[in-house]
């Protein structure tokens, strides 16, 4: 077989070997080190895998991840995520459906220190959907408001898809964190449209009762300061100390964690066993999101090997199909696959296909890496996967709530997403306006 024969059916291996349910990682080494045997020999094979075990895990870089997802552990026990959604529930509680507004921004202001989706899904289940519904809203329309603005975790910077796109692409991290500001905030103005216009069309899928008879907490202002001052000091110290130049990524996840760990012990929110089970769980995390990425860096090296991007290049962009009609495939295969894998795995599948033709048809890869994360992250709301889904159902632990019940209240903002995705394809800049500054 010729080398791009190969590397097709080290594709087609890829996508049966996943669908019959083994491991992706391990999936792609080990059609990866075939593919290689293949094209070349067994030898070089064993080579090129201990070359990328060493190339793709050595860089400093890597170390932002586990800072990151620490930080993120430590603010979900620290209480924050309560005092965030308290501070916007006093704000909104006069507007029209306030409180769903007060989860989207409370969900936007957490994303902005944790960077993980399911965390904002764990903590805002527990936090906004029992306050929801005792103030006349639908189970439905909250779970779905927390599910929605979930997915705000993983665009607003510090972001893990982020971290995990730059590498794979080779673009700068606090590029690519500066990139997700527009569309995070964008995304977060359609989500209120949508609760807004939800509210006025649709009152039966919002509102359980015509009107709101329940009190609600009299927090003052110097309350409403002092839950405002550890979210406000972790922004700057993170966010400002990244964006002013005075941190790199790591040394900024570094501060965040550290930040976040004074906060916790502050909060006497945390003990030794608490702790260690933390940082268990963050190397946990660290590990197999570092041997994905390795396993994804061998997938790329044979796929080089093979020519298959270069080929596929060919064919879409001098063809009837062209850049754009390359970009709706690309963005509609992880659409398809958001409904059967989760988000790290879409993009080790498809990026080291996709941006070879990317870079060939001139796209900006920050641009593109921004699309990729917005398109992967709706995948957390569509059936039958729907990670942030399931997170609420398990941490809710109510036997009359369906998951079925939060699928359609996830939907309204799915359709958001889709929409916030057309807006930053006929409007780059969106993306990359911060990221050029």
């Amino acid at each position: 077989m010729s080398p791009v024969e190969v590397g097709s059916l080290a594709i087609v291996a890829l996508v049966v070997l996943i669908y019959l349910g083994m491991p992706i990682g391990i999936s792609m080494l080990g059609v990866s080190f075939i593919g290689v045997a293949m094209i070349r020999n067994d030898v070089v094979a064993t080579r090129m895998i201990g070359a990328v075990a060493n190339d793709s895990i050595r860089e400093d870089l890597f170390a932002v991840v586990p800072l990151f997802v620490l930080m993120g552990l430590l603010i979900t026990i620290s209480g924050v995520g309560k005092d965030t959604f308290d501070v916007f529930e006093r704000l909104l509680k006069r507007v029209t459906a306030g409180l769903g507004i007060a989860t989207v921004f409370a969900n936007a202001v957490f994303a902005s220190i944790t960077g993980i989706s399911i965390a904002s899904a764990t903590v805002f289940s527990r936090v906004a959907v029992p306050e929801m519904t005792r103030h006349g809203y639908t189970k439905k329309f909250a779970t779905g408001v927390v599910a929605g603005s979930s997915v705000l975790g993983m665009l607003i910077p510090p972001s893990l898809l982020m971290i995990v796109y730059a590498v794979l692409a080779e673009q700068s991290v606090g590029r690519m964190f500066l990139a997700g500001i527009g569309p995070g905030l964008l995304l977060s103005l359609i989500f209120c449209a949508t609760i807004l216009v939800l509210a006025r069309t649709r009152r039966s899928f919002v509102f359980e009762r015509s009107e709101d008879t329940e009190a609600y907490a009299d927090i003052g202002k110097g309350a409403m300061v002092r839950k405002a001052i550890p979210i406000l000091a972790l922004m700057l110290l993170v966010l400002g100390g990244l964006y002013g130049g005075f941190f790199n990524p790591t040394e900024a996840g570094a501060a965040g964690a550290f930040g976040a760990l004074v906060i916790a012990l502050l909060r006497k929110s945390l003990n030794g066993s608490t702790f260690w089970n933390l940082l268990v769980e963050t190397g946990q995390i660290t590990v197999s999101v570092l041997f994905l990425i390795m396993a994804a860096t061998f997938f790329s090296r044979m796929l080089a090997l093979s020519g298959v991007p270069r080929q596929l290049a060919e064919v879409l962009l001098s063809g009837p199909v062209g850049s754009y009609g390359f970009l709706i495939i690309y963005l509609v295969l992880i659409l398809i696959l958001g409904c059967l894998i989760d988000s790290i795995s879409i993009m080790l599948i498809l990026l080291p296909i996709a941006l070879p033709v990317a870079e060939a048809a001139g796209f900006d890869l920050i641009w593109f890496g921004v699309l990729t994360v917005v398109a992967v992250e709706t995948g957390l709301l569509t059936p039958p996967f729907g990670l942030s889904v399931y997170t609420i159902k398990s941490a809710m632990m109510d036997p009359e709530l369906g998951v079925g019940e939060i699928f359609r209240g996830a939907f309204p903002f799915v359709l958001a997403m889709l929409l916030s995705l057309a807006i930053i394809v006929a409007f780059p800049p969106i993306a990359t306006w911060f990221a050029r500054l």
